[in-house]
């Protein structure tokens, strides 16, 4: 058992394991140099990170956000408890966003900060650095989840900062984004997308005038609601956990939209299930199938709205019958696309930046909900299975084109195809110019060979979180379930139970 050292405290049940299993040097020799992408982002004046810096790690973005704050934050718990910094150097670096995040504008009634900051002044972005275009002020409920998520784990993590982290995630009043009355035919709600503080001047502008933090102060939320399981349920979890909002609101997004003629007709295909009943809540228990298995989609099909979540939430762990079941369907969907349906010889399909300018989302669209879905090529390759008597399915391609691969999909796939997903990074690493000094860059087109060599904080945090609980036995999950967060959340997502595999 090793001892980290924390502002002159000791705590020992926070360890990494004695003797490391086979492939833990390789994977800590990664984390040590991904580390060194995110400490590049770091702005020298406040101690918050940018959004994403140059592969030389030489030119930072001039803007962040609170889920690159967020990322920063555990990333800093992984960089420590993996030795690669002293536990007084990441106290003090946590000490510095703390200050950072009490100092930033937020909207006062609410508690929630805005997307868009600049990290080396930290005030509001109001116009974008590269085209001077205005930015609407916005507050996102997935981006104040990922940052509250963090804090969360730091109130149990860095005994100094307990009151400070504590306070600020606590101030956080994710009620805000919860209407109530967002899914009538199941008897509870969802979270929006977020809320404007100011009314939207444009005509196609879709927002709702609301109060749902009951503060008595009218925000302009947004007209669409979470109600897919994508990585947005970090929103829901963070809620709950808080108290918030009622746990019965996990069960509100859909698993897949009912099978209720054509009046879901539109989604990527006709759903196997039957209903069932959580909490008081009907939720249609549907499935898709992709080559022989099934499994509960996502929005556009891609890893990290699939596993995203899990790096924080325990949720193989806490929900066995049910995202246990259904990570690891989901990774070797991604490894059959990629390897067999489309031969690329590579997988590992997520948003990113596309490695010829740009971001753009990327997936396996058979594994997504949406039916025009996140294709996993730059040629938008699509499938298009139909909908029995609403929508006639249309020819298999014949070939898919430049499939675009992201490293940070391989990381996230850790826990549930360790030795494929090692196997699929050393190739990655072996045929590509696509490691730097930062570790891994974001992004490979596995045809043309083009690399985006960029370091994304959201990226690299995915990739430190994968590897944190991977080399520790799941510190993060503990950190982020104490204070009484797993009482709040176990209970209910062990409740369900899907028909996958």
């Amino acid at each position: 058992m090793r001892k980290i050292v924390l502002s002159g405290l000791v705590v020992l049940a926070l360890t990494v394991p004695a003797t490391p299993a086979q492939g833990d040097s390789t994977l800590h020799r990664y984390a040590k140099d991904t580390w060194r992408s995110m400490d590049a982002m770091v702005e020298p004046a406040t101690g918050v990170p940018a959004d994403k810096v140059t592969g030389d790690l030489k030119t930072r973005a001039k803007v962040t956000s609170p889920t690159n704050i967020g990322t920063y934050v555990w990333s800093t718990l992984v960089a420590r408890d993996l030795s690669l910094i002293t536990g007084r150097d990441a106290t003090a670096r946590i000490g510095r966003v703390l200050t950072a995040l009490e100092k930033l504008e937020r909207h006062a009634p609410t508690g929630q900060y805005y997307n868009w900051y600049d990290p080396a002044t930290l005030q509001l972005i109001r116009s974008w650095p590269e085209t001077g275009e205005p930015v609407r002020l916005f507050a996102s409920s997935v981006d104040n989840a990922w940052l509250a998520a963090a804090l969360m784990m730091v109130r149990n993590a860095v005994p100094a900062h307990t009151a400070r982290a504590d306070r600020l995630a606590n101030s956080m009043n994710f009620k805000s984004y919860y209407d109530p009355a967002a899914r009538p035919d199941a008897g509870t709600g969802l979270l929006r997308g977020g809320f404007w503080p100011e009314r939207p001047p444009g005509p196609d502008d879709c927002f709702v005038e609301s109060d749902y933090a009951g503060t008595g102060t009218t925000v302009y939320s947004t007209c669409h609601h979470y109600g897919a399981p994508a990585e947005t349920r970090i929103g829901q979890y963070v809620g709950i956990a808080l108290g918030q909002i009622p746990r019965e609101s996990y069960f509100g997004p859909y698993r897949t939209f009912p099978d209720n003629g054509c009046d879901f007709g539109w989604q990527e295909q006709k759903p196997v299930g039957s209903w069932k009943r959580y909490l008081g809540v009907n939720v249609w228990e549907g499935t898709y199938g992709y080559r022989g298995m099934r499994f509960v989609p996502n929005w556009g099909g891609s890893m990290f709205e699939a596993l995203m979540p899990d790096l924080v939430v325990p949720e193989a762990k806490w929900a066995p019958r049910s995202w246990g079941r259904n990570h690891p369907v989901f990774v070797k969907a991604q490894i059959e696309h990629g390897l067999k349906e489309a031969e690329y010889g590579y997988w590992g399909f997520s948003p990113s930046n596309d490695p010829h300018g740009g971001y753009r989302v990327y997936g396996v669209d058979p594994l997504g909900m949406d039916e025009p879905g996140y294709t996993s090529d730059r040629e938008e390759t699509k499938v298009d299975y139909g909908y029995e008597g609403c929508r006639p399915a249309q020819p298999e391609p014949a070939a898919y084109g430049d499939g675009v691969v992201t490293p940070h999909a391989s990381f996230l796939a850790l826990p549930y195809a360790r030795g494929a997903a090692m196997d699929n990074l050393a190739k990655l690493r072996r045929d590509f110019d696509a490691y730097g000094p930062g570790g891994f860059y974001d992004a490979i087109a596995v045809r043309s060979g083009v690399v985006s060599a960029w370091y994304l904080a959201l990226d690299q945090g995915m990739v430190m979180a994968a590897l944190g609980n991977v080399l520790t036995g799941g510190n993060l999950h503990r950190y982020f379930a104490g204070s009484g967060v797993e009482a709040k959340l176990r209970p209910v997502m062990r409740l369900e139970e899907w028909d996958v595999g």
